[in-house]
């Protein structure tokens, strides 16, 4: 790969996964409760036992999928004609599987954060 190809790839997966470490940031300083599903309602405050450490760790799963991807893709570009196989595999696995364990950790947190009712 040259050098301008390397230069692009990097700027296109910098702009691919930043969203993710945004809305991460965004997440972990929030001093309302944050959602995590699109279109569905964050849970109110006095349903939350700790709105900040719910909020810090929404945050933290986001920041860590988002620079998660980077460096998969990060390793796929720098490794990727020695190790093309792996790379992919490993962006794959970071790309599908991350969203599925961010879904589980993400009901882990309700059920340690949100009050019985």
């Amino acid at each position: 790969m040259t050098t301008a190809e390397t230069i692009i790839c990097l700027v296109i997966v910098a702009i691919s996964s930043l969203p993710f470490v945004i809305l991460g940031i965004f997440c972990y300083r929030s001093m309302e409760p944050v959602g995590f599903w699109s279109g569905r309602k964050p849970p109110k405050r006095e349903q939350i036992t700790d709105v900040k450490a719910y909020n810090q760790k929404h945050g933290m799963m986001w920041i860590l999928y988002g620079a998660g991807l980077f460096l998969c893709s990060l390793l796929m570009i720098l490794f990727g004609e020695r190790f093309a196989l792996v790379a992919v595999i490993l962006v794959m696995a970071e790309c599908i599987g991350g969203i599925f364990v961010m879904v589980w950790y993400h009901n882990k947190l309700n059920k340690k954060y949100l009050k019985e009712d």
